[in-house]
C-alpha cells in the first residue's frame, strides 16, 4: 500500500483547522477524520524526535459529549495504533483528569474537545507525559511530515472502514475523584447547600459525586442531553436568569458548574451572582496558601491590589504563557506556585500541603479545585461567598465578544493602533471611542491592546485565539460602569466590520 506524504503546516492553511498549542480546532466539517489522524501523527512524531516517546507504550484518549467525540477519539486511536502505540480510551471525563492520569502514568494524552464553543466545532488538546504542550513545542509539531497510506480515506477525507474505538477504562475517572477525597476531610462540605448546573458538561457527574462524598446536601440542576455551550466569560443571559431563580427555588448558598469540558469552573453566590474567574482565582490562591501568582494581563488588578501574595507575574493570554511562567517562579524559589485566567481555569505548580496531606500539583487548567477551595474558605471564614469577594478590593472586570469576527481584519485594525509611538496611538485610541473614556494614561501590548485611561477604566481589546471572535474586557470601579464601557468598546469595534 502506498501512501501519501503531508506536511502539517501545509494542512493547517488548507483544512481551516488550527494546530498548536490549543492543540487542533476547527468546524466538526474539516476535522475530517483524515485531518485528526494526521495532526495525532504529527504530535506523537514530534515527541519521539524529542525523545519522550520511543515506538510503543500506551496513549490516553478521552473526549467530552459533543456528538463528533466519539469519530474523533476513533481517528486519534487509529493515529497512535499506526505509529506502534497502545491507544487506552479513558471515555467521557474532565479535561483535567485525562491530564492528571497521563501525568500520573507519564504518559502522553489527546483531549477531543472544543470546550466552550458550539458543537458544530471540536478539538483535540495534546498533552505530554508532563503535562500541556508549551509554545516551544509548537514549531517542531508543525513542521512535521507524515505519511498516510492512500487508500485509508475516501474524497471526503473519512475512513473508508471506520476502526473501532477499545473499550472505556474507568481508572482516570476514579483517580481524579480520589485525587479530592484523598486530600480534603470527610464531611468537610457538611452544612453547604449547593446547587450544580449540569448541562451538557462532561464532568457533570462527577462534580456532584465529589462534592456529595465531601458532605455537602447537592441538588443537581439543568441536565441536558443537547450540547450547551457554556463560556464562563461570556456568561449567557439565560444561564443568568436560571442562577436567580434556581437559588430562591432551592435556598442554596451557591451554584457551580463547568464549561463543556470541565477545565474551567462557574460559581455563584448566595444570590445567584455568577462571579468572575479573576475573582474565584484570587480566593483559590488565597485558600491554598500560594505564595507566588501568575495570571494573564486581562485579569483584575485586584490581585495586587489585595496584598496576599509575595509575589505577582502577568503573562499572555493562554495556559501554555501560565505555565511557562509558574515553572520560572518555582524555579526561582517560590515555594507555592499557582496561576489563574480570567475564564476561571486554576492551576497548581506546586504540591499543596494541609491536614497532613499532600494534593498533588496539576498544571493543567481545573474546575473542581476551585469549587472545592470558595465552599471550603466560605466554611473557615464563616462567611458567605459574597462576603469574601466584598473583601478584596473593588476593581471589577467584565467580558464580552462580538462573534464572527474575521481573524485578520480584528489584527490588522489593532496594528493600526500600536504603531510604537504613544502619542499617537493614544490619539487614535480617543477618536475610536470618540472621548467616551477620556484620556489615555497608558498602553500595553502584551497580548492585544490594553488600554488604561486617566479616570481608571481599563479597555482591553484582543482577538480570541481559537475562534472567530474579537473579545472585550474592562475594568472599572462598579460592575455596572465595567459592562456599560464594555459594551461602548463593542459598539465601536462593531464599526470595523462596515
Amino acid at each position: 500500500m502506498s501512501n501519501t506524504k503531508i506536511n502539517i503546516a501545509d494542512l493547517m492553511s488548507t483544512s481551516g483547522v488550527k494546530f498548536g498549542t490549543s492543540g487542533a480546532r476547527g468546524l466538526v466539517t474539516d476535522m475530517t477524520d483524515k485531518v485528526c489522524y494526521a495532526y495525532t501523527l504529527g504530535f506523537i512524531q514530534y515527541l519521539e524526535q524529542t525523545g519522550e516517546l520511543n515506538g510503543s507504550g500506551p496513549i490516553g484518549i478521552a473526549g467530552d459529549l459533543r456528538p463528533s467525540t466519539d469519530r474523533i477519539m476513533s481517528a486519534v486511536a487509529e493515529a497512535a495504533r499506526h505509529k506502534g502505540y497502545d491507544p487506552i480510551n479513558l471515555g467521557k471525563i474532565p479535561s483535567p483528569a485525562l491530564a492528571y492520569w497521563g501525568i500520573k502514568n507519564h504518559t502522553p494524552t489527546a483531549m477531543i474537545t472544543g470546550s466552550h464553543i458550539p458543537d458544530d466545532r471540536n478539538g483535540i488538546k495534546y498533552t505530554k507525559k508532563q503535562g500541556e504542550i508549551l509554545k516551544s513545542d509548537e514549531a517542531g509539531m508543525t513542521a512535521q511530515n507524515v505519511e498516510i497510506p492512500q487508500d485509508m480515506f475516501d474524497s471526503s477525507g473519512m475512513f473508508t472502514s471506520a476502526p473501532a474505538l477499545p473499550a472505556a477504562s474507568p481508572e482516570a475517572y476514579s483517580l481524579y475523584i480520589n485525587r479530592y477525597l484523598d486530600f480534603f476531610p470527610a464531611d468537610c462540605l457538611k452544612g453547604k447547600k449547593v446547587g450544580v448546573y449540569q448541562h451538557s458538561a462532561v464532568g457533570r457527574q462527577i462534580v456532584v459525586d465529589v462534592l456529595k462524598s465531601l458532605g455537602a446536601q447537592v441538588t443537581p440542576l439543568g441536565w441536558s442531553d443537547k450540547f450547551i455551550p457554556v463560556d464562563t466569560e461570556a456568561i449567557r443571559p439565560e444561564d443568568r436568569q436560571m442562577a436567580t431563580q434556581w437559588i430562591k427555588e432551592h435556598s442554596l448558598d451557591t451554584i457551580v458548574s463547568t464549561d463543556g469540558d470541565s477545565d474551567r469552573p462557574m460559581v455563584s453566590d448566595e444570590h445567584g451572582e455568577w462571579l468572575r474567574g479573576d475573582i474565584t482565582g484570587i480566593i483559590s490562591a488565597q485558600w491554598l496558601g500560594a505564595d507566588a501568582v501568575v495570571t494573564p494581563v486581562s485579569c483584575n488588578s485586584s490581585v495586587e491590589k489585595s496584598g496576599y501574595f509575595h509575589k505577582v507575574v502577568r503573562t499572555r493570554i493562554g495556559s501554555p504563557y501560565v505555565i511557562e511562567s509558574m515553572m520560572e517562579a518555582a524555579s526561582e524559589g517560590s515555594n507555592t506556585v499557582v496561576g489563574y485566567e480570567a475564564n476561571g481555569g486554576f492551576l497548581i505548580q506546586s504540591p499543596i500541603s494541609r491536614w497532613e496531606k499532600t494534593l498533588d500539583a496539576l498544571p493543567t487548567r481545573d474546575a473542581l479545585i476551585v469549587h472545592l477551595a470558595l465552599l471550603m474558605s466560605s466554611i473557615e471564614n464563616r462567611q458567605a461567598i459574597s462576603a469574601l469577594v466584598d473583601k478584596l478590593p473593588h476593581r471589577f472586570t467584565y467580558s464580552d465578544r462580538l462573534k464572527h469576527f474575521p481573524t485578520e481584519l480584528a489584527h490588522a485594525k489593532l496594528s493600526e493602533l500600536n504603531s510604537g509611538d504613544f502619542q499617537r496611538d493614544a490619539s487614535a485610541i480617543e477618536d475610536l471611542f470618540e472621548g467616551q473614556f477620556g484620556k489615555v494614561k497608558s498602553i500595553n501590548t502584551t497580548d492585544g491592546i490594553r488600554i488604561s485611561f486617566v479616570n481608571g477604566d481599563v479597555v482591553h481589546l484582543r482577538p480570541s485565539g481559537n475562534a472567530p471572535e474579537f473579545r472585550c474586557y474592562t475594568e472599572s470601579d462598579s460592575m455596572q460602569k465595567a459592562q456599560k464601557i464594555n459594551a461602548m468598546a463593542l459598539k465601536s469595534i462593531s464599526a470595523w466590520r462596515s
